[in-house]
């Protein structure tokens, strides 16, 4: 019994032993557990804010930033509207210049076209003049039938002075009907007539301008072209660009071939029909020359504004660009078709 008794202690002081050794494992681990749990805590708090920190600075920066590109950009805006300034001045300055390079052409036309009628009134006046004095004489003389001779010439050249000075005076109504402003108002005209008339006005002025230029004109009218309704004086424009263009080309090359070379610049008009209705749906104004051509590196650049294949100095760069807005505006096509060395041809698409 005595045994069974200290069996029993024995058991139970291990028992409760045991239960103290888990209870103090349990309470180091769990103390164990709160230390890291603070640690970590108190590491999370550090990061946070070592991050703040950086992100402050960072924002610091980037505002720094943000301010210096600000500047920046506010420094090249206005430069770039110092600039844009600048070309619109410029732009005006050349649209001006081509405008006055246009009018300088054609009042060389215009004057070329008078001076024929007015040398003819001049000539005739003279001479009846002379013809008054020998008729006066034979009347002294009672010459009587050369007197009345006389007077039939002289009634032959007032016939003559009146025909010339008509022409003259439809020459100007001519050209003043087409150049005035008319801001945009579309007529009813021949096309033929007013291509024809501006073929010729070109013509005469870069003769005037070079005594040297000659070149042969082609033209072949469809005279089934009834009257179309444009603004007379821009595509009047358009044409005088177009000729000026033309002849320049064609004296240019026989320059460069020192005159082994026939210039030649073909006028054409067209019909275009539809093929349902078989009625004309548009008109085509085809301005051709034989001169050097256009380079396939630059011709889809031709119609860019300020792009020039002339020299410094004898071209602005705005006729094509000018004449391609006009065509344009008629809801029309301004096209080109060329060959390097052989030719360029422009053609005007006018709706009817």
């Amino acid at each position: 019994m005595y045994l069974i008794a200290i069996d029993l202690e024995y058991r139970v002081i291990i028992g409760i032993s045991g239960m103290v050794i888990l209870f103090a494992s349990f309470i180091i681990s769990f103390v164990i557990s709160q230390r890291k749990k603070l640690q970590y805590h108190k590491d999370l708090h550090v990061l946070h804010d070592e991050q703040q920190r950086m992100l402050t600075e960072q924002n610091e920066l980037l505002e720094k930033g943000v301010q210096q590109r600000t500047a920046e950009l506010s420094k090249q805006k206005e430069e770039l509207e110092k600039t844009i300034s600048h070309l619109k001045l410029t732009q005006a300055q050349l649209v001006q210049a081509e405008k006055m390079a246009s009018l300088g052409q054609l009042t060389a036309g215009i004057a070329h076209e008078i001076q024929n009628p007015l040398n003819f009134v001049n000539n005739f006046s003279e001479v009846s003049t002379e013809l008054l004095d020998e008729m006066e004489e034979a009347l002294k003389k009672d010459h009587k039938e050369e007197a009345i001779t006389i007077a039939t010439d002289l009634k032959d050249n007032l016939r003559k002075i009146t025909h010339h000075g008509k022409r003259a005076e439809g020459i100007v109504k001519g050209m003043l009907r087409h150049t005035q402003t008319s801001a945009g108002k579309k007529e009813l005209i021949r096309i033929n007539a007013l291509a024809s008339e501006y073929l010729k006005i070109t013509h005469y002025g870069v003769s005037l301008k070079d005594k040297t230029f000659t070149a042969v004109i082609e033209t072949d009218f469809d005279e089934s072209i009834g009257k179309i309704e444009v603004v007379p004086q821009d595509i009047g424009s358009v044409l005088l660009n177009l000729f000026n263009n033309a002849f320049y080309a064609v004296n240019e090359k026989k320059r460069q071939l020192n005159g082994s070379f026939q210039p030649t610049v073909t006028l054409t008009t067209r019909l275009n029909k539809s093929p349902a209705t078989g009625e004309g749906e548009t008109v085509a104004i085809i301005v051709r020359d034989n001169g050097f051509g256009i380079s396939s590196k630059v011709v889809n650049k031709i119609f860019q504004p300020f792009f020039t294949t002339k020299p410094a100095g004898q071209g602005t760069g705005l006729g094509l660009s000018l004449s391609y807005d006009i065509i344009k505006a008629h809801g029309g096509e301004l096209n080109v078709e060329t060959k390097e060395g052989e030719y360029s041809s422009f053609e005007i698409i006018l709706p009817i």
